[in-house]
């Protein structure tokens, strides 16, 4: 597995992490089997929220890990807070003791790394900041980061926030490119020439902030994936061409084209199957050109000017 080392902190993270939003429902002894497996694989970096199952996942992870033979201190855990019942919550009370529903949820004492999940129109960054320093002098929290954030929401709490940003969750996959399309479209009066995200791409490369990328099958928000559906054939021809050529699975070239970014992106899988964790590991084992990730860029419906 490639490593992603984050330069303010020092801290090494695999290219590819684990997604545990779906594991709520699953046995400890079943989520023990994707853990040590993913494991295996190089997956050290398993990325959780205070939501995913009601914290029912966060639960069931930590009940898994203390079957072993995984140690916590092995593992790079993550997990996120500030989306509440119909609205968004930043304020410093909610930020700490949802941190502490964390780790009692996870039975550790320490988040390697917290995300605000989301943005917040009503945060302070002063509050923020606060919860922030209070975490990380309790040592409940090493590293911090958001989601979903743009690059004056970010300068707006680096104002206060004395900790690195070190990390945005943002959506991208093949077929879910807005951050990349605005790029090639400057100076056009085309629809992919409209920059949604406010030049977040390179703005995270310039300040040095590690993008992880969410949802990397899906061709919409939660509208389904783009593998093996009949709505999208040249795509699904090219991935198949080029998993035949390097000898992987379809879901391994979707996420090497993330991966073949020189932002050095991480992939968040959020799959509960073993088998399928491996087929997607392999995508770090290799780097498709320059002429294949334009190939599959193209097939994905994008024109270059």
């Amino acid at each position: 597995m490639t490593e992603i080392k984050t330069a303010v902190s020092g801290l090494s993270i695999p290219s590819v992490a684990l997604g545990c939003m779906r594991i709520a429902e699953m046995s400890p002894e079943q989520v023990n089997e994707l853990i040590c497996g993913s494991v295996e694989e190089g997956i050290t970096f398993f990325d959780h929220a205070d939501i995913y199952g009601g914290g029912a996942s966060e639960e069931v992870f930590a009940r898994a890990l203390a079957l072993g033979p995984c140690r916590r201190e092995d593992l790079i855990l993550q997990s996120k807070c500030g989306i509440r019942d119909g609205f968004f919550d930043f304020s410093e009370s909610h930020i700490v003791s949802s941190v502490e529903g964390i780790l009692k949820r996870l039975d550790t004492d320490y988040l390697d790394i917290l995300l605000l999940h989301r943005p917040d129109t009503l945060m302070e960054p002063d509050e923020v900041a606060s919860a922030f320093t209070k975490l990380e002098e309790q040592g409940k929290v090493r590293h911090f980061g958001v989601s979903n954030q743009n690059p004056f929401q970010i300068e707006l709490l680096k104002k206060s926030v004395k900790q690195p940003l070190l990390f945005n969750q943002l959506q991208l996959s093949l077929m879910r490119s807005g951050m990349i399309d605005s790029g090639f479209n400057v100076n056009m009066k085309v629809d992919a020439s409209v920059d949604h995200d406010g030049g977040i791409l390179d703005y995270c490369r310039l300040n040095d902030i590690t993008i992880q990328a969410w949802s990397p099958f899906q061709y919409g928000f939660f509208e389904g994936v783009f593998l093996n559906n009949d709505q999208f054939p040249e795509l699904n021809k090219e991935i198949d061409r080029l998993a035949e050529q390097y000898g992987v699975t379809n879901s391994a070239i979707a996420v090497a084209w993330i991966l073949r970014h020189p932002a050095r992106i991480q992939t968040i899988i959020g799959t509960t199957k073993i088998s399928r964790v491996k087929d997607m590991a392999a995508a770090a084992s290799f780097s498709l050109s320059r002429e294949e990730w334009y190939s599959l860029y193209r097939a994905a419906g994008n024109s270059l000017p």
